[in-house]
């Protein structure tokens, strides 16, 4: 019987010297590679499948089926092409995302130390096997599950896995988790569970099951489509029975309420959607954000709250010394993140202590910057960015920092919440708490008159620690850590980034709600949220351990307009407020860069991974990417998202405007009881949906952010009361008179009057003029659309310039159906008359300044 992989047996055990690579190769072979589960991607097969099968291609598929049952096999094949070629395209955007999105993965290191043989070498980490040892050091990433069997002040990090911020110090026998990093340290381990038995492996496969919300997109979408769906079968049923008994056969009756219903599905609404969609993710990716499923665009110009991070996201995530106060005086340093220029002012007793002061900080830790290689010149952070920063300090105030390999150092504990080192000199060094190193402080005169500078320090959002020293012979032990002389207080910041105040300010006009959620102390969240400006007067700031038990309670406890601050959550946390905030009604972007946050990601309508410092993990389970981890890039996706969503409403306006004027000859044509003769046909419909007008409707789908976009709430219905007036009872009607008008107009001037049968060829003539009349409604009908509320006339001409070219297609389209005889038989009209092009002309003017009129009355009306 095999041994269960990752539960170390007899047979596990290993010698000092390490594994032999015979045993090694064993184990390998028992328990397979050292790798994470690859996500359970469905087949490109079915991800193809899922394009080809949703609602609005549901429907033209059945549209596909009536028009070959009702013989017109060209239009069935038309729209299956659209349906293919449409199904195809939003594949292969989303298939590229994620490929994107795997090659992250790339990004991680792969090597690790282990001891085999008896000497110390490099493997990969997928070779690594239970019962290996493996030696660690500062900025190494922990490749399994490891068990501690030696340490030197070890530090880890663990934020990746826990979500617990800073330095955890681990010691003998502690459990080090897969996906944490050493941030001080070293230490020999041994390996105790690899791939699919680690910890990590557990929460991937966690965040793999959990379910992702469609989109407000998806819902919507869905309801238009069966309001079109319903619309079209009982308007083909209603003109159906209507031929019938005007005389038609069963049959022809039943073949021209087919035609009536396929023509008045709107083929060309799903191409329109899907490559909308695509330039905004498109434009998405120009500014940093990786879109990984297309709905995503439009849900994020939807979202009303957002849970952000603090470190990296709003903070620069580079740890700055800023100020060192000591007994004889303060010294203040300007310096930008860990840039080797700075300036430190103060007094030269102080900027002596300082040094002092910053010596023995860096005695305590074992973070570094080191010279940067490549084009960028400056520093780099080796380790916590803590450290690091104190590292920059020293060397900023020209001290010379010694090699401390041979330092014995007592590791921070929680209950001491400090850390020293002994040098070879007898030298001590005590960093810490400054509440923990005071007390140790001989003599009340070290602490006098600091409580004071303390209390500023600290409520100004500073991190900071004291730093004291003494002289020590003998080993390390905890009476070295008591009669301390106190060097001084040194005061650290993480610089917010510099536009996030105003991405947050953005978010404010735009209606939409942060909360920063953070695993870092509440005084350092508030203070950080307050300076960015994310937390006003009435905001909250509350810990993980103090929210409701109820969701509902949970919602309507952070849903506030003055900003919530939310430290030391938990990952069940960050799924709770995700879960709650979306059953209180909003859209919810969470943040996220560990793969504890990976669940939490899928339950927010908008999951946003970090790409720069995020774990794979959380990338496959999110949304979208941030390459640059900035805040800023979210409120910039945000307005391309509402950009999107406008310019969905603006071809559905232009989509359905064209619907009511398909639609008018027929109802005139029944309503007469056919008295009126049949302006257009069928295939004089299916026409201008899918060759006419599809190209103005993509144009209008690229139509560039407007400014005052983020002013006020999003608008969150696709099509709500507004737009339908717009679009039927203005643009629509309006369209349709013009139509009929037209068609009138050419049908007396040829000698007709009401109730007669006009003769075939002015029919035709009719009839084309009627075709002509509204596809060059529809031009000036772009240009309409542009806008909900600026007359055309207004509109920059070049402000979108793919509309001027739709436009000329369409024209050119419009002669091509017209002008073809073969083809203008086919779809049943022929070259209108000079006075249907002269009518179609002055009706295209006439619906640009009604819409026009109708614009300024509804600004009239929002005033009053």
């Amino acid at each position: 019987m095999g041994v269960a992989r990752g539960v170390p047996s007899a047979a596990d055990a290993v010698a000092p010297g390490g594994l032999t690579s015979t045993e090694a190769a064993e184990r390998l072979r028992r328990d397979g590679p050292n790798l994470l589960p690859e996500p359970r991607r469905a087949s490109s097969l079915r991800l193809l499948a899922a394009q080809l099968t949703h609602l609005l291609a549901v429907l033209l598929w059945v549209a596909s089926g009536l028009a070959l049952l009702a013989g017109m096999p060209e239009l069935a094949a038309a729209i299956l092409v659209i349906i293919v070629l449409n199904g195809g395209f939003a594949f292969w955007q989303e298939h590229r995302a994620d490929r994107s999105a795997q090659r992250l993965r790339a990004l991680l290191p792969s090597d690790t130390r282990v001891v085999r043989d008896g000497r110390t070498v490099v493997v990969q980490a997928a070779g690594l096997v239970v019962g290996d040892v493996v030696l660690l050091e500062a900025g190494d990433r922990v490749a399994a599950d490891l068990s501690v069997v030696s340490a030197r002040s070890l530090g880890m990090d663990e934020s990746m896995v826990t979500g617990e911020s800073g330095s955890v110090p681990r010691h003998e026998g502690d459990r080090l988790l897969g996906g944490s990093f050493v941030v001080q340290g070293d230490a020999t381990c041994l390996v105790a569970a690899t791939g699919t038995s680690t910890t990590l492996a557990g929460i991937a496969d966690l965040a793999a099951s959990a379910e992702r919300p469609p989109s407000p997109l998806t819902r919507q979408l869905d309801r238009v489509v069966r309001v079109l769906a319903v619309i079209a079968t009982g308007t083909g049923v209603g003109l159906g029975a209507v031929a019938l008994g005007l005389g038609l056969t069963a049959t022809e009756a039943f073949l021209f309420g087919v035609g009536v219903a396929v023509a008045l599905v709107p083929e060309g609404m799903l191409p329109t959607v899907t490559l909308s969609l695509a330039r905004g993710a498109q434009s998405m990716a120009a500014r940093q954000a990786l879109v990984r499923r297309l709905d995503a665009v439009e849900t994020l110009g939807a979202t009303t709250f957002i849970c952000t991070d603090k470190t990296g996201t709003l903070t620069q995530n580079r740890m700055n010394v800023v100020e060192v106060v000591t007994p004889v005086g303060s010294v203040t340093v300007e310096g930008n993140g860990y840039e080797p220029v700075a300036t430190a002012v103060g007094p030269r007793a102080a900027l002596d202590r300082s040094r002092q002061a910053a010596l023995a900080a860096v005695a305590c830790v074992t973070g570094r910057v080191v010279e940067r290689t490549g084009e960028h010149e400056g520093w780099q952070a080796l380790g916590d960015p803590m450290e690091a920063a104190l590292h920059c300090f020293a060397l900023r105030l020209g001290a010379e920092v010694p090699d401390h390999d041979d330092t014995q150092r007592r590791p921070y504990s929680s209950d001491r919440m400090l850390t020293s080192a002994l040098d070879r000199h007898g030298e001590v060094s005590v960093l810490g708490a400054p509440e923990s190193v005071l007390r140790r402080c001989s003599g009340s005169s070290e602490g006098a008159g600091l409580e004071q500078q303390l209390d500023r320090l600290t409520t100004s959002g500073r991190r900071v620690l004291a730093v004291a020293r003494r002289t020590w012979t003998g080993e390390p032990s905890a009476e070295m850590e008591a009669g301390l002389e106190l060097l001084g207080l040194v005061a650290l910041e993480d610089p917010p980034r510099p536009d996030v105040r105003d991405a947050l300010a953005a978010c404010r006009e735009a209606g939409i709600r942060v909360a920063m959620i953070s695993g870092d102390h509440p005084r350092t969240a508030e203070a950080i949220a307050r300076q960015v400006g994310l937390l006003g007067e009435g905001g909250l700031v509350v810990t993980g351990d103090q929210l409701p038990a109820d969701d509902a309670e949970l919602a309507a406890l952070l849903d506030r307009d003055d900003g919530v601050v939310v430290a030391r959550v938990s990952p069940a946390d960050k799924f709770r407020i995700a879960s709650s905030l979306r059953g209180r009604g909003h859209v919810v972007a969470m943040t996220g860069d560990g793969v504890n946050d990976a669940p939490a990601l899928r339950e927010a309508d908008v999951g946003i991974a970090m790409g720069a410092s995020g774990s794979d993990v959380a990338r496959e389970a999110a949304d979208l990417v941030l390459l640059d981890d900035h805040f800023a890039t979210i409120v910039a996706a945000i307005e391309l998202g509402r950009a999107t969503f406008r310019n969905i409403r603006r071809f559905l306006t232009y989509h359905l405007t064209d619907n009511v004027a398909e639609l008018a000859p027929f109802a005139v044509w029944a309503l007469s009881g056919g008295n009126y003769p049949l302006a257009i046909s069928v295939l004089q419909v299916l026409a201008l949906d899918i060759g006419t007008d599809l190209l103005p409707a993509l144009a209008l789908g690229a139509e560039p952010p407007r400014d005052g976009i983020m002013h006020g709430s999003s608008r969150r219905r696709l099509v709500d009361r507004s737009l339908l007036v717009r679009a039927l009872a203005v643009l629509g009607l309006t369209e349709a008179v013009l139509a009929l008008g037209v068609c009138t107009i050419v049908l007396t001037s040829g000698g007709w009057t009401w109730g007669e049968t006009p003769s075939a060829e002015l029919l035709a003539v009719a009839s084309g003029s009627t075709f002509a009349a509204i596809a060059v409604a529809q031009m000036a009908n772009a240009f309409a659309c542009r806008s909900a509320v600026v007359p055309a006339w207004r509109m920059p001409l070049l402000g979108n310039r793919l509309v001027l070219a739709a436009v000329a297609a369409e024209l050119v389209l419009l002669v091509v159906f017209l002008g073809v005889p073969s083809l203008a038989d086919l779809l049943g009209g022929s070259w209108p008359a000079p006075l249907g092009w002269l009518a179609a002309g002055a009706g295209a003017a006439v619906l640009v300044l009604v819409d026009g009129a109708a614009k300024r009355a509804r600004a009239k009306h929002r005033l009053r």
